[in-house]
């Protein structure tokens, strides 16, 4: 039952970390930048970032399994937790589209030091947050894109 308890625990903190992006909505600003023509449509974002947060959340606790709540390894999934949850407030709070890129190259690589510190204690752990990694790279592409198409109009952070 405990283990249980903690699993809803770690599923609680992964989607803790979506919880900017009800605070933080697209809005106006954002349908008025330019987007590749590659960008899904809007209904995909949803059902992906579901997806993946869930798998945050098991990955975590099979490490937890392992090692506890003091491994280093769960510092560093704590650590890209945190990184998750600051880019919606970034980009779509701050409307800082280039910052939110620096910010989410930080957050590509605590995801991959991540999977890279969870493979030795449980590989299938890590491996749940490949298609996680895979779903950031894609987004950090989309990101840079649309602040490459937009320059000024994403430097103004008055703009709304």
């Amino acid at each position: 039952m405990h283990s249980l308890l903690v699993l809803v625990g770690f599923e609680v903190a992964s989607f803790a970390a979506a919880a900017t992006g009800v605070i933080f909505r697209p809005g106006v600003w954002y349908k008025q930048l330019e987007k590749p023509r590659w960008r899904p449509p809007d209904w995909l974002f949803a059902p992906v970032w579901t997806v993946s947060y869930a798998s945050l959340g098991l990955s975590g606790w099979l490490v937890w399994l392992e090692t506890g709540i003091s491994a280093l390894p769960l510092s560093v999934y704590a650590v890209q937790l945190l990184l998750n949850a600051a880019w919606t407030p970034i980009f779509f709070g701050l409307h800082r589209p280039g910052l939110a890129v620096v910010e989410v190259i930080v957050l590509w690589a605590t995801i991959l030091a991540t999977i890279i510190m969870f493979h030795p204690v449980n590989a299938a752990a890590a491996l749940l947050l490949v298609p996680y990694l895979a779903w950031v790279t894609f987004a950090a592409a989309l990101n840079l894109s649309i602040w490459r198409r937009n320059g000024s109009k994403t430097l103004s952070r008055g703009a709304k």
